[in-house]
């Protein structure tokens, strides 16, 4: 369990000139400057495995630090930033060029070269300067690291082996070290490694740099080792191999294309490959700051990018199945059957996925769980492990009916069990996320309306798998529940009077009134009565939620707004993509594509790239996209955003079992054509080319029947089963 679950306070600013570079490889990551350095302020650093072991990393040439030209990213796990030193004091130009060639990856390795374009050789001091504190990720975010104090509250010695230096840490019987060294033998002296030299005119000069992480004295392997082809590492291999994989996307609006390219750029970027199973990979919730496994954010992003790669979705399956709750444990918030919230690694000693500690305070993720399993029965994908799965689905229905349901009304409600787990479990998990619409905060426990729709979908594909074996008692079982859940969720959680649906209901019952982005969730699922889908509709379209750029997570008009706050005013990417989904499911089609243009549009905005969330001001009153100052970017969930758009847009349904899959097109505005190949579905890869309202399909399989309509999704359940 992390130290910054309730942390309610503001977080530190990566950078105070908001210039910063962001380098990702699994849970290795660094923050810089733009010249390359890491400065000893804010929450700049080289991170491993939730510790920050690089606290300073700055370079001087000639006694003085750099000058910006250029920085080209081209790689999420490589960046080379291109700088100039310091003119000497009677030119106007210097004749020194700095290339920082910087690669992360269980460590870091720096290539340094200086390229003299004077007409006459030069001498060159170049001095490297390393700090490290051993903070702790969320007291680096947090800003709760004094540079003041015994750093990190553990002895740090500092001290020369042959020619390396060393930075050791203890605390208990944690111990933590890094150790830098050069292929260039240096002066070495405490925090310093120096070289002088002297470069012959139009030479260069170069050195290879590694820190290198050490956990209980032993060092880690290098992804990036000096001397190494930088071609040949693992992942480097591993984005060739997904950019051979994911579909390709071709349309007559190029701003489209860029932002779902970026997309499938940034969720490759976001990988994790546990080394106890090399071949399943996991998302990583978002960088900088949680470059580990979500739950809820690893499920969403996986169905999401079901239409890129079946792939994260297994191994997002597969792991949280391995790390299911097993027993009552209030610490942790685990109950029997319980999908995990997030895994930290803190002062673990362990590479592996499960040498971390895991924390299971969220409602939602078991539901969803579910709901995943089922999604990819549907896409007709890893046949065998979803048998093998099962179990576990049946576990978390388990956990459903004994632990989430409370007081047995038939509602999933939530309550930490201790003062030290999440006071708010459901995505909007800030300790002001609830609510009323006075403004007043809502206390636990609390059954939040898309926790009630996700728990319908779980209970629907529950059934859709006794189904197919035949077990009519079982799915009798599932479709009963989902029928009393949606009358209920109907009758208790609809506000008549405001003319939406409440975002939960309160320990005593009472409905929690605010106008919140959460009841598009609920259309998401299809658990609202289809007369009040058009009612939500207008309300989320409504002046009040619709910004422009997207739909607020609360109401203008509500107590608590806030534009820039995290969850009580902002929008979310992948709140929008889901809404989206469920006003296209309900057939509210052009809606539907104000939101997706919307999103688009702010993406476009921000280089192509979708952030965590942004602020939720008005577009009329604010031409300019604002951001959000702590906000993830590359974020896995807002990064698969564009994925689902592009399944919203094909109006793409599966259900494999079935033998049928339903295609029907509505291109929004502006856009005419549309090509997507590399779909994966049933064990092969489909092409879609739509022009104007025709379209085609190639390589779909003769047992599969195209059905060329929208889905409907509003039968009768127990038709289902007839």
């Amino acid at each position: 369990m992390t130290n910054g679950l309730n942390f309610a306070g503001s977080v530190t600013q990566i950078s105070s000139t908001g210039e910063s570079v962001t380098l990702v490889d699994e849970t290795t990551f660094s923050i810089s400057n733009t010249t390359g350095d890491i400065v000893p302020q804010g929450a700049f650093g080289l991170f491993f495995q939730d510790t920050r072991v690089v606290s300073r990393c700055e370079l001087l040439i000639n006694g003085s630090r750099t000058e910006k030209l250029a920085v080209n990213q081209g790689e999420p796990f490589h960046a080379t930033f291109i700088s100039r030193s310091k003119p000497n004091s009677n030119q106007a130009d210097s004749n020194l060029l700095i290339f920082r060639d910087r690669y992360i990856g269980r460590g870091m390795r720096e290539d340094i070269r200086i390229q003299n374009f004077g007409q006459e050789a030069a001498y060159c001091s170049v001095e490297l300067f390393v700090d490290a504190d051993f903070a702790n990720l969320f007291a680096v975010k947090e800003g709760r690291v004094d540079p003041q104090s015994s750093k990190n509250q553990g002895d740090i010695v500092v001290s020369v082996e042959g020619s390396k230096l060393a930075f050791s840490f203890q605390r208990g019987a944690t111990k933590r070290g890094i150790s830098i060294s050069s292929s260039v033998p240096p002066k070495l002296a405490e925090g310093i490694l120096s070289f002088e030299v002297v470069i012959a005119h139009g030479a260069s000069w170069s050195v290879c740099i590694e820190v290198v992480p050490q956990v209980d004295g032993t060092p880690v392997a290098l992804r990036y080792p000096c001397g190494q082809s930088i071609t040949k590492a693992t992942p480097t291999e591993r984005m060739a191999k997904w950019r051979e994989k994911v579909p390709l996307v071709d349309s007559d609006d190029e701003g489209f294309d860029f932002v779902v390219a970026r997309s499938l750029e940034d969720l490759g970027s976001l990988r994790i490959f546990d080394p106890d199973f090399p071949d399943r990979s996991v998302i990583a919730a978002g960088a900088p700051w949680f470059m580990t496994v979500f739950g809820r954010d690893s499920l969403w992003t996986s169905y999401m990018a079901l239409i890129a790669d079946p792939e994260l979705a297994r191994g997002v399956l597969m792991t949280l199945a391995r790390f299911q709750g097993t027993e009552v444990d209030p610490r942790k918030d685990e109950e029997p059957g319980k999908i995990l919230h997030e895994m930290r690694f803190g002062e673990s000693a362990s590479l592996s996925l499960g040498g971390g500690s895991v924390y299971y305070g969220s409602v939602d993720a078991t539901p969803l769980f579910v709901m995943m399993l089922g999604e990819l029965r549907k896409w007709g994908l890893a046949t065998d492990l979803v048998d093998e799965l099962l179990p576990h689905a049946d576990r978390a229905l388990e956990w459903i009916e004994n632990y989430g349901d409370r007081d047995g009304d038939g509602f999933v409600e939530y309550l930490r069990s201790t003062d030290r787990g999440l006071a708010n479990q459901g995505w909007k998990d800030s300790f002001d996320g609830i609510r009323y619409a006075s403004g007043e905060i809502a206390s636990a426990p609390i059954a939040l309306c898309e926790v009630q729709a996700y728990t319908y979908g779980a209970y629907l594909a529950r059934s859709h798998f006794a189904i197919e074996a035949q077990d009519l008692v079982t799915a009798q079982k599932y479709i009963s529940a989902a029928e009393r859940l949606k009358n209920d969720f109907n009758e208790k959680f609809w506000l008549e009077e405001k003319g939406w649906f409440a975002v939960g209901l309160d320990g005593n019952k009472k409905p929690i009134d605010s106008l919140t982005s959460n009841i598009g969730h609920c259309l998401w699922s299809g658990i609202i009565d289809q007369e009040k889908a058009g009612i939500i509709a207008d309300k989320l379209l409504s002046e009040e939620m619709y910004t422009g750029w997207g739909i607020r997570t609360l109401a203008s008009t509500m107590g608590g707004y806030n534009p820039v706050s995290y969850h009580c005013g902002s929008v979310w990417p992948h709140d929008n993509a889901i809404i989206a989904a469920g006003l296209n499911r309900y057939g509210f089609v052009e809606q539907s594509h104000k939101i997706i243009a919307g999103l688009l549009q702010a993406a476009e905005a921000d280089d192509g790239r979708l952030p965590e969330l942004f602020s939720g001001l008005d577009r009329k009153d604010c031409a300019v996209l604002v951001g959000y100052p702590t906000s993830c970017s590359p974020q896995a969930w807002a990064s698969a955003a564009p994925l689902l758009a592009l399944r919203i847009l094909l109006r793409f349904e599966p259900w494999i079992p079935q033998g049928k899959l339903w295609i029907s097109p509505a291109l929004p505005e502006g856009m005419t054509r549309l090509r997507v190949d590399r779909i994966p579905l049933a064990g092969c890869q489909i092409n879609i080319e739509v022009d104007g309202d025709d379209f085609n399909v190639e390589g779909l399989p003769d047992s599969i029947e195209l059905v060329k309509n929208p889905r409907e999704p509003h039968s009768s359940l127990k038709s289902t089963i007839n």
